[in-house]
């Protein structure tokens, strides 16, 4: 929930080690790579000042990777059924706690939705443990060949604020069911959230199987303890999440790297589709978390025979229209100007409500109002920055043709998301085609394609630079084979 949007931090750390990976990135625009724009700094804090060593908390990188890898080589000697047993108490434990984790996170990050904040921990059962790790058996006149997953050790990982403790968890879930142990290097607004949550799953694996360490943080995360996870010899594996700068630093890093890139997911209406459900759905994923996802709907593309009529949907579903002055009211105040003279998301507006924003642009909205919507041109900052915010830009089009090409167009080559509404066969399969996206939603809301709402199962980190996909137990390990010449045939 690839979308893949974590912090300017991430692209400073790249930064910082541009001179090692020999890769030199732009200055990241704020909306790729994060909406807490803070850069990473050793602040005292209410997790770090009670660091002991204890379940996973700590301020030392090495002393992180000692526990994790000690704790994973215990982890090894658990069968599988006991690490199915460790998958399903951390997903017990975060739904238990969902709605007071929830909570703090949302007065610590102060940014997206409470309610949905809470519900990210509760569906935590539709992500994919041990039963993703099947051996498959080939048996022949030369012998049997048996092929397995093995775990890579001891990964090291850099999650946003946007998602902290669900993507951290979803993530210990993956892993820990793959053999894995973690060192987790957390962003610094989302950081006490999510060394609470670490404490919690630690004490409870510690007290029933043992194992006190298998998923480590940085209780006080900063430019260096990033710099000496990427770095250190420790750890076998990185899963990153950021934006364009980051994740190409990430992809020359001389370890492997799973990498969660940024998402600017387009969707077209055409002529054909069911402008109720079409309406509804847009406003179903652009809504969520005010908009955080990295899958979520950020701009529409409708052919012009039906655009009053999807203009009138989104109103009678309950989204709030503003005019061309009001939204470049509220464009003036969303979007910056950088160093390059061109918009840059302003990072106070990032997952803030629909209402504020509507306040912003003059205009006024009831307190239920979800989403806000208004037509711009094709060049507008809201649609061709990726601004996680609960505004969705409606650009008028000719035809089909013409929405799929601009569509393509303002996603960027990311191939991370796109959304189609249409009840014509042949223009869903050329659009699903020439995107070429890891996530193609057809005629449901952009959280259907993570088994919310539709088929399939939940992960909140989306690989789609180096082409993982929506991660699973087995994106976490390696492949091996053994090779058993002339025996164990029994026919």
């Amino acid at each position: 929930m690839d979308a893949t949007l974590v912090q300017d931090v991430v692209a400073e750390v790249m930064r910082k080690l541009q001179s090692k990976v020999d890769f030199k990135s732009p200055v990241p625009r704020v909306g790729e790579d994060a909406p807490a724009n803070e850069p990473m700094r050793d602040n005292s804090s209410a997790s770090g000042s009670n660091v002991d060593g204890r379940y996973g908390i700590f301020n030392n990188v090495d002393d992180a990777v000692r526990a994790a890898s000690e704790s994973q080589q215990k982890l090894l000697k658990l069968s599988l059924d006991e690490r199915d047993q460790i998958v399903k108490l951390i997903k017990s434990i975060a739904r238990q706690n969902a709605h007071r984790w929830g909570e703090i996170e949302f007065k610590e990050t102060k940014i997206g939705r409470l309610d949905h904040k809470i519900e990210k921990l509760q569906i935590l059962e539709l992500v994919p443990g041990v039963e993703y790790l099947k051996t498959y058996a080939n048996s022949g006149s030369n012998g049997v060949c048996l092929e397995e997953f093995a775990p890579f050790g001891v990964i090291g990982v850099i999650t946003p604020v946007t998602h902290s403790v669900p993507t951290l968890s979803a993530n210990a879930i993956n892993m820990i069911a793959s053999g894995n142990s973690i060192v987790a290097n957390p962003h610094p607004s989302g950081k006490d959230c999510a060394v609470l949550a670490v404490r919690e799953y630690n004490q409870q694996i510690a007290n029933r199987f043992g194992i006190e360490h298998l998923i480590t943080i940085l209780a006080n995360p900063s430019l260096e303890t990033a710099d000496a996870i990427f770095n250190h010899r420790g750890i076998s594996l990185l899963v990153v999440t950021g934006g364009p700068a980051v994740a190409k630093a990430a992809l020359r890093s001389p370890k492997r790297a799973i990498v969660a890139g940024p998402g600017n997911p387009p969707v077209v209406v055409d002529e054909t589709a069911c402008l109720k459900n079409a309406a509804e759905s847009i406003i179903k994923g652009a809504s969520y978390d005010n908009n955080l996802l990295c899958i979520g709907e950020k701009q529409v593309f409708v052919v012009e025979s039906v655009y009053d009529k999807l203009v009138s949907a989104l109103q009678t579903a309950g989204a709030v229209q503003l005019t061309r002055p009001q939204i470049e009211r509220l464009t003036q105040q969303a979007f910056k100007p950088g160093q390059d003279h061109k918009p840059h998301v302003n990072k106070d507006f990032v997952g803030k409500d629909a209402r504020l924003l509507v306040e912003a642009a003059g205009a006024s909205a009831p307190p239920s109002c979800q989403l806000t919507f208004g037509e711009t041109d094709f060049d507008h900052p809201f649609v061709q920055e990726e601004q996680m915010m609960p505004f969705i830009p409606l650009v008028r089009v000719r035809d089909v043709n013409e929405a799929m090409d601009k569509a393509i167009e303002s996603e960027h080559g990311y191939r991370h998301t796109a959304i189609i509404h249409s009840r014509n066969l042949e223009t869903i399969t050329r659009f699903g085609r020439r995107a070429a996206t890891t996530l193609f939603v057809v005629n449901g809301a952009s959280p259907s394609g993570l088994g919310l709402g539709g088929q399939g199962y939940l992960s909140y980190s989306i690989a789609t630079p180096t082409g993982e996909g929506i991660t699973t137990p087995l994106t976490f390990t390696r492949y091996r084979r053994v090779m058993i010449t002339g025996s164990l045939r029994m026919i």
